[in-house]
């Protein structure tokens, strides 16, 4: 099985400015990204997608391999087609953010394992059990399942209600995907939903137009980059290689 996986990364962002080539722990973002992806085995490809030529020149600068996007496209998994749509070889798509400095190669292979079980789900994502103190954070991004653990909803808002005192898997989720490749070249075709439009998450465009995504577990934890203080705590994020 073919599986290319593309890191899209753009030099601008609200939050933190030129976020891809902030240093963590002496190494520029966007490379910790990278070389994390590379070491997983299962991945026949890893390529940077990107609009800005500073970013390129990391990437390039430790051997790997770049595609330039156009900087006017709307979101990171347009980017992500766009370079997908070169290699009609792949079976598999991941989109892989590049604020994951920390992500591990055993993730990428949980996100992928039913495709590498062969199965063909349009698409899978990963996330793992919340904590019960982020339950009402916006900026944590919850997902229940089906009993077969195909999402049924996405939301920054505290879900679900919980009326009666009972247990409900509840996830943290995780802004990592894999599309099946003729699925994704679908995908971007569709325009965007309500849903996703008022919560700002762009995976529940797939939902709202009836198709499924299957959420992939894991018990690992990374350290997502969004903010100023996120930014600092990764200066101190014990990072194990597995």
């Amino acid at each position: 099985m073919n599986i290319l996986c593309v890191i899209p990364s753009r030099i601008g962002s609200t939050r933190l400015h030129r976020k891809p080539l902030l240093s963590i722990q002496g190494k520029p973002m966007i490379q910790w990204v990278y070389e994390n992806a590379s070491r997983c085995k299962a991945l026949t490809k890893v390529i940077v997608a990107t609009d800005s030529n500073e970013i390129a020149d990391v990437i390039y600068a430790c051997g790997g391999t770049v595609e330039m996007t156009d900087p006017n496209l709307l979101t990171g998994s347009d980017r992500v087609a766009t370079v997908a749509k070169k290699f009609p070889e792949m079976n598999v798509v991941i989109n892989l953010q590049g604020d994951e400095p920390f992500i591990q190669p055993r993730m990428l292979e949980q996100l992928i394992a039913p495709y590498l079980a062969g199965e063909a789900p349009d698409m899978t994502t990963l996330a793992y059990p919340l904590e019960k103190t982020k339950f009402n954070e916006p900026g944590v991004v919850k997902v229940i399942t089906d009993v077969n653990q195909n999402a049924i909803y996405f939301s920054r808002a505290a879900i679900p209600y919980f009326r009666h005192d009972t247990k409900v898997p509840v996830y943290h989720h995780m802004g990592l995907y894999a599309f099946r490749r003729d699925f994704l070249m679908h995908y971007k075709t569709l325009k965007q939903t309500p849903l996703e439009l008022a919560e700002a998450l762009e995976q529940l465009r797939v939902i709202e137009n009836g198709y499924k995504i299957r959420v992939c577990l894991t018990e690992e934890r990374t350290l997502e980059i969004n903010t100023p203080e996120e930014f600092a705590a990764a200066q101190h994020f014990e990072y194990v290689s597995l």
